[in-house]
Order: C-alpha cells, then structure tokens, then sequence
C-alpha cells in the first residue's frame, strides 16, 4: 500500500460523511413521503401496445444500426474497443464520440455481417457526437432524425451492442430532459431514460415511437454515480441512461457535416480514482478535510491533483501533483485556488473553469504552493493532444 492510498483510506470514512451528509438532506427533502407520490414519480411501464409497436420499429430500423470496432476490416478477432453507430443516409453515420476518440483502425459491420471502412468527418467532444462515413453500397437502410424534441415520458428504443452483444432492443421511456452529469466532461443538456444500457450500446440511437432518432446514447448513471458508458459498469445496479438530443435541424450536426472537428481544451492533469470521492468537496469543508489528509491548507479550499501528463501544458508550467512521504503526509503538491481570478473551490470546479475556453488560449492560474500564493500561466491543448 503506497502514501498516497494510506491517506486516502485515512480520509475516506470522513470525507464520504462530509460528501453525504448534504446529499442525504437534499434526497430527504426531495423524495416522495407517500405511496400516491412515489407512484406518481415512477414512470408508467410500457403497454402491450407500446411494447408491440417498438419491436416493429427494432426488426424495421435494425438494419441501419452498425457495430463499430477498433481495428482493421481484415482482421477484427480481437477489437479493441465495441460500440454502436447508425446510418442517418448517403453513408453517413452518427455515434458518440467517446466510441472513437484515439481509435486507430475503425471499422463498422452491418446486420448482414460485413465490413466496411470508417471514416471520422466531424467531432464535437464536448457535445459527445461524430459523425461519420461508412463504406456501405447505395440503398443500404438509414435512420430518420426526429424533427421536434420529445417529452418527457415518451416511449424510447435503444439499439446496441451492449455486453457484447449484436444489435439488441432496449426499451424504456424518457424521464428527463436538459440533464446534467454535473461533469464538465461529461455533455450537458442530456435526455434521461430508463432503458438499461451497458457498455457497448455507447453511441446507438434512442429512437421515439415515430421511428425517429430523437438522441445519441452517451453515458450511464449505475445507483446514481454517473460513468462514461464505455467503462466497465461496476456490478449490477440501477442504471439511468443519458443521450444527446439530436433532430433534423441540430445546429451540431450541421457543423459536423461541414467537417468541424471540436476537441475539448485541457491542461493535463489527473485525480486518482481513490480519491475520487472528493472530487467535488463542497469549499466549507475543506478545511476538514485538509486536516484529515495533512494537507496542512488551512481554510483556503481549492483543487489539487495527483498526477501531470508527460508533455501537457501543465508540465511545461511547471504544475506539481500531490506527493506524500511514507507515513502518507503530504510533502508537496500545488492547490489551484482561481482560474483567471474566478475562485475554484474543487477538482470539478476546475474542470468547468477550464472548459469555458477553446484549446489555444491562455490562462492564469492562482496557486498555492509551499503556502505561498503564486501565479501560473500556461495554454489550453486540444484533448486530442495530451496523452496520459
């Protein structure tokens, strides 16, 4: 067991109590207090009918639905990365972004079993969508894009590969709209639904009653911790799924069709998965929780880091993660208290500041470090530059 983790497991029963406890209260008061009320929360089950007619639409549009993998058309035994896509006409495609950021050798296989080439036209990271071009023979089937947005408890069939799976149903309906993972990473403005998807169906359609695509599956949320739909799901759990809204007018789908490629900026630092829990510690209690770590910060909340990409513009400033001796006190390691002047108070709230600008500009950090307030500038890269 290494300094950092003997901190963490130090921290962890506090900081979870500290993270939870304001939770619990905003739970209590916004859940139901009666039978009536937690019915009337609940979202109908399908009907027969509903049931009936989103199974004709499966056997319909399935043809349009495409298996997408991470390696050459001439040999896929062992892919290394699955998820879905859909064919919207002319060869063109639509998949969340996620399914082929850093993918090398995509490939795209249709119901009948065939392969095709795949070619990335547009990308917007932030929005989670591609759009791409699919080597299939004129005629091959498309999907219809919903021409309104939808509302909240229509019926929803999703189409993917989930769990390794080939072109399979999931249906559900729609329980929220304008949702948001509460991740600058993660896209905001997502519908929400009941469908229980898993890894794989990452980029498939959410398509209405109509047999139109009204969204592009994006994310999960497993008992209430959201995860990128691409990483393991964890065990079993209530799942909520998140998809983009799409329609025929989308303005990002027009960008994409002109080739816009939009990557997130970053400056290349990382928080240790144990000590995710903090990820977002509410500023009041900071100083808790720097006591608990020996952080040693007094009351000055801020984000701090564990790790800096090799190359990223946090390394050519100079930026320090945490380091810890061997009893797990914290020797070094900077704390990044504002960003341009804007106070941050967490690690989540240094991801949103950083996201309000474009790869290329330059920033100013606030940052303690030794206990000294200094000033750090440095440029935000492309996503799509910064290796881990």
């Amino acid at each position: 067991m290494n300094a950092a983790w003997r901190a963490a497991t130090r921290g962890l029963t506090l900081s979870l109590a500290l993270l939870l406890s304001g939770a619990t209260v905003s739970a209590q008061t916004a859940a139901p207090t009666t039978p009536a009320q937690r019915q009337a929360n609940t979202p109908a089950p399908l009907s027969a009918s509903e049931t009936a007619s989103l199974r004709a639409l499966y056997q319909k549009l399935r043809p349009a639905t495409l298996r997408i993998e991470d390696c050459p058309p001439n040999d896929c035994t062992e892919p290394d990365g699955v998820g879905t896509a859909f064919l919207i006409g002319d060869g063109y495609a639509l998949t969340a972004y996620h399914v082929v950021f850093e993918a090398q050798r995509l490939s795209a296989v249709t119901l009948d079993k065939k392969r095709y080439t795949v070619q990335v036209i547009g990308y917007d990271d932030q929005a989670d969508l591609a759009l791409l071009k699919v080597n299939v023979p004129a005629g091959t089937p498309s999907m219809p894009l919903a021409a309104a947005r939808p509302a909240v408890g229509d019926p929803a069939l999703a189409i993917g590969n989930g769990g390794g799976a080939f072109l399979t149903p999931k249906t559900g309906r729609l329980t929220g709209l304008d949702s948001d993972a509460g991740r600058a990473d993660f896209p905001p403005g997502t519908l929400e639904l009941n469908a229980q998807l898993i890894p794989g169906d990452s980029g498939g359609p959410i398509i209405n009653a109509r047999g139109e695509v009204m969204g592009v599956v994006s994310y999960i949320s497993v008992g209430g911790s959201r995860r990128g739909i691409g990483a393991p799901s964890g065990g079993a759990g209530n799942i909520t799924a998140y998809a983009v809204p799409v329609t025929r007018t989308s303005q990002a789908l027009a960008d994409l069709r002109k080739g816009v490629k939009r990557d997130a900026p970053v400056i290349g630092i990382g928080l240790d998965n144990r000590l995710d829990f903090a990820f977002a510690l509410p500023a009041e209690n900071f100083k808790e929780f720097s006591d608990a770590f020996d952080l040693d910060l007094g009351t000055t909340p801020g984000a701090f880091f564990t790790s800096v990409s090799q190359g990223s513009p946090a390394s050519r400033a100079g930026l320090q993660p945490l380091a810890f001796d061997q009893n797990g006190k914290r020797t070094s390691g900077d704390i990044v208290t504002a960003v341009n002047g804007r106070a941050i108070a967490n690690f989540s709230d240094f991801q949103y500041a950083v996201r309000r600008y474009q790869p290329g500009q330059t920033v100013t950090l606030t940052v303690l470090r030794g206990g000294k307030k200094i000033e750090v500038k440095l440029t935000l890269a492309a996503r799509t530059e910064v290796r881990n």
